[in-house]
C-alpha cells in the first residue's frame, strides 16, 4: 500500500513537516515492500488552495494513505473525495519512524479536518 508523509526533506530520515498543503515534501512509502519515492509538494507555495493542489497530486501517484500533522477542510475535503485515508502524524519524527508507526497500528485516523485552513 503506498502512503504519502508530509516531510520538509526528500529521503526516509527527513524530519516530518506537521503541515499538509504546505509541506516541502511528501514522501511516499510503498509500506508492502518498502520502496519509496520523494516529490516536492507543487501547492508548497501556492498562494491559495495547497491543500486542495497537494491532495490531488498525491491522489494521482496513486496513494491510499495520507500522514500529516494536521489537515485543513479543503484538504480533507480534497482527499476524502479522493478515498484517501487519513492519519495523524503523532509521535513520529521521521518519515521513517512514521512508516513503522503506521504499520505497527499507532498512527490514529482522523474523520474530520483538524486545523482550520490557512496554515503557513
Amino acid at each position: 500500500m503506498k502512503i504519502a508523509i508530509s516531510a520538509i526533506s526528500s529521503d526516509l530520515d527527513a524530519a516530518i513537516d506537521p503541515r499538509f498543503g504546505r509541506a516541502a515534501y511528501f514522501v511516499i512509502v510503498d509500506t508492502d515492500i518498502l520502496e519509496w519515492q520523494a516529490y516536492p509538494n507543487p501547492g508548497a507555495n501556492a498562494s491559495g488552495g495547497a491543500g486542495t493542489q497537494a491532495a490531488q497530486y498525491i491522489a494521482s501517484l496513486g496513494v491510499c494513505v495520507a500522514v500529516s500533522g494536521d489537515f485543513g477542510p479543503n484538504a480533507y475535503s480534497a482527499l476524502n473525495a479522493a478515498d484517501i485515508h487519513m492519519y495523524l502524524l503523532g509521535t513520529s519524527q521521521t518519515v521513517r519512524e512514521t512508516v513503522e508507526n503506521y504499520r505497527s497500528g499507532q498512527l490514529v485516523p482522523i474523520d474530520t479536518p483538524t486545523a482550520n485552513g490557512h496554515y503557513r
